[in-house]
């Protein structure tokens, strides 16, 4: 029979595994609501840059399962599944750690892989319907025009009409079609990289935040597995 001791690190590892769980559906849910909302700027940014959101709702599915086995293990009192719960645990927690070092060490090559992305989205403009679908989408959504301005699209429009998408309103009795005086003056990259900025310290915020309390539930994990071993060695 347990003692009160344990009894006590066994419901506080029950409580904290259910917190763990809870950081995996946030995990989960941030990375789906990236993923949801943002993803059709993806050709802006670079597919293995974008598969940032889809890494975290495995990792938060993968904790889901994880929190399953340390439940059962602390009901049960099971020391085998207490410690693989927590070799798990640590093993999910040194990989959270190593996507958030990777992601700010990545973070200060966003802007030129960016430039990078929006110099070939326009060069290919008008053979490829994507690409022009994408950048109405972008003007149209950011209300921006270019990549960092109007006359960015010089390049591609020899006859210095722009994307309709530029123009948010066209007064007809001036112009019929999108010109650089109609057009929005404000690029499009430094509007993009704005929100994904944002977004970035989102979820720096919440893999800090997770860390923390997986950090404590698998410092019980541990107290548990070592008050079992103890337990059954005295029995």
């Amino acid at each position: 029979m347990a003692s009160g001791g344990l009894a006590c690190v066994k419901y506080l590892t029950f409580f904290c595994n259910l917190l763990f769980a809870l950081t995996g559906l946030l995990i989960f849910l941030v990375g789906g609501m990236v993923q949801l909302n943002y993803a059709h700027y993806s050709n802006f940014v670079g597919d293995h840059i974008w598969t940032a959101p889809i890494i975290l709702m495995i990792v938060g599915a993968a904790v889901a399962v994880i929190c399953f086995l340390g439940c059962c293990g602390a009901l049960k009192e099971s020391s085998c599944m207490i410690l693989s719960f927590a070799i798990l645990a640590v093993v999910i927690f040194l990989f959270e750690i190593g996507l958030g070092v990777a992601g700010y060490v990545k973070h200060s090559d966003l802007q030129p892989l960016m430039e990078g992305q929006f110099n070939a989205t326009m060069r290919h403009y008008k053979e490829r319907e994507d690409y022009r679908d994408a950048w109405t989408l972008l003007q149209t959504e950011l209300d921006c025009c270019g990549t960092y301005g109007p006359n960015d699209w010089e390049v591609i429009y020899a006859n210095k009409t722009l994307p309709p998408a530029c123009c948010s309103v066209i007064n007809l009795s001036e112009a019929k079609e999108c010109t650089v005086v109609h057009a929005t003056q404000s690029g499009c990259l430094h509007k993009l990289l704005g929100i994904l900025d944002s977004k970035t310290l989102l979820l720096a915020s919440v893999v800090l935040a997770v860390a923390g309390i997986q950090l404590l539930t698998i410092l019980f994990a541990c107290c548990l597995y070592r008050s079992f071993r103890r337990s059954y060695d005295h029995v």
